[in-house]
């Protein structure tokens, strides 16, 4: 399969967008601004307004086997809210010294002959309630029971074909996205318009 990120169009982005990540030096001392992310390559927004945690929180407790319905678990991240994944997260899968977590929030994994895997994916993603994104499609999904996994990389793609993140949405598995910071921006934000009628 063709590397997503050829697929980015970084020389269509418009010189007005914002790096991925808002910069914390740039809000010192004020309150956190809220960041509104969208596609690098056309620019549509793929969340609203978001308010940055300090850290991606722990995945809340699910006992899936014992849900009357499948589907996805409670969200990791709280709607509203997106947090930086400091940890690799994704494809490649290598072959780990000591058995650990294969990602962040996700369990044990062994390849065929038994040796324990850890990710060696991107670092940097932007993690976010799946529920506050839009206009995203599936594009592929690895294959899993009733969701989609991070195990094939980039799975969701925005209107204009461009993927740009990662759903994890199996029913064993925590419920997040994780937007590409190599496939989105931060849309500039503009002061308020001056009330002319007054």
């Amino acid at each position: 399969m063709k590397d997503a990120r050829d697929q980015q169009g970084a020389d269509g982005r418009q010189g007005s967008e914002q790096a991925a990540v808002p910069d914390p030096a740039m809000t010192e001392g004020a309150p956190p601004a809220a960041a509104v992310f969208a596609c690098a390559a056309c620019g549509a927004a793929l969340t609203g307004p978001l308010r940055p945690l300090a850290a991606v929180p722990e995945a809340p407790y699910h006992p899936w086997w014992e849900a009357e319905e499948m589907g996805p678990s409670p969200a990791t991240v709280p709607s509203g809210c997106y947090a930086i994944e400091t940890e690799p997260y994704g494809p490649p899968l290598v072959v780990a010294d000591a058995p650990g977590s294969v990602m962040p929030r996700h369990g044990t994994r062994y390849n065929i002959d038994g040796q324990p895997l850890v990710s060696q994916g991107p670092r940097g993603n932007i993690v976010v309630n799946p529920d506050d994104s839009r206009g995203l499609t599936t594009r592929h999904s690895s294959a899993a029971c009733c969701g989609a996994t991070p195990d094939g990389g980039l799975n969701q793609a925005c209107a204009c074909g461009t993927l740009v993140a990662t759903l994890s949405s199996d029913c064993c598995l925590p419920y997040e996205l994780h937007l590409s910071p190599d496939h989105v921006r931060v849309l500039p934000s503009h002061p308020p318009s001056p009330d002319l009628t007054a």
